[in-house]
């Protein structure tokens, strides 16, 4: 995984609440077996027409906004816990998702997969939507050492809260087995003083 340190960039907005992950990658996409190309498919249903064809209402489909950050509305990522929603955020190039509330299925494995999901008050989500809304090139800062997010437009900024272990990784970008494989002389330490071998 890439190293997550500080992220300042635009936005996509998704003021939809309740997105569950069968919304985010549907059940039809989940018979391949690695992560590659899963991002194309990210909000297939509400993305393309059944033809293939780009819904232009969309906001994947609109060039006014971009970014690497997705701000989308209250309890993202409900339902089934299908890895794949992850991959399908993080194929399509997102590195942060922030929301009010996440599911904590797909928290966990959002940051498995290298993507920050940022727990925001819901003033902050609703004057961020805004401030995105009136000025699509407006910018948020994360700051994962810190643990704050800044709303650049507004100066209002948050604190957030995770797991000092995903941190961490995210930080040094670990994931679970790179983690285990750092501290590898240290376990073979332990183990030679515990078994005394």
């Amino acid at each position: 995984m890439d190293k997550f340190q500080t992220l300042t960039s635009t936005c996509v907005p998704l003021p939809i609440e309740n997105v569950d992950t069968d919304q985010i990658i549907p059940a039809r996409f989940l018979k391949a077996t690695t992560r590659e190309g899963f991002g194309n498919n990210l909000f297939a249903d509400w993305r393309y027409h059944k033809d293939g064809s780009p819904k232009s209402d969309f906001v994947l489909n609109n060039p006014t906004y971009s970014g690497q950050v997705l701000v989308a509305g209250k309890n993202f990522g409900s339902g089934s816990s299908r890895e794949h929603a992850a991959w399908a955020i993080a194929g399509y190039g997102f590195k942060v998702v922030v929301s009010s509330f996440f599911a904590d299925i797909f928290r966990n494995n959002a940051l498995n997969n290298g993507i920050l999901p940022v727990v925001t008050s819901e003033g902050f989500l609703s004057e961020l939507f805004a401030s995105i809304h009136n000025n699509p090139k407006a910018t948020v800062t994360v700051n994962l050492e810190e643990q704050t997010i800044q709303n650049n437009e507004t100066g209002t900024s948050e604190s957030f809260e995770i797991n000092s272990y995903k941190k961490e990784c995210l930080l040094k970008g670990l994931d679970d087995i790179d983690f285990l494989l750092s501290n590898q002389s240290l376990t073979e330490e332990w183990e030679r003083k515990a078994y005394k071998f």
